[in-house]
């Protein structure tokens, strides 16, 4: 039996699964690491490549993103 993890206050992102960002747009994705030019970062892709960027950060390996999606310390953006 699995357990789900509930954010709290000081990690609200933690157990998200799905891009915010993307269901406001009328699409279930689930959060992955992407790579930009920028870094790497917390977002949504569909067969036709990135469609949103979840995360306010950029980071420099995917290890970090990695690690920021699995326990929840990355910054939610709030618009496209």
């Amino acid at each position: 039996m699995s357990q789900s993890v509930i954010p709290t206050a000081d990690l609200p992102n933690q157990g998200v699964e799905y891009g915010r960002l993307a269901l406001a747009n009328g699409k279930k994705l689930p959060l992955e690491v992407l790579r930009s030019n920028a870094g790497f970062y917390l977002g949504t892709y569909t067969e036709n490549g990135p469609f949103t960027r979840e995360s306010v950060e950029y980071f420099r390996k995917e290890e970090q993103a990695q690690h920021a999606l699995a326990h929840g310390q990355w910054t939610q953006k709030e618009y496209l």
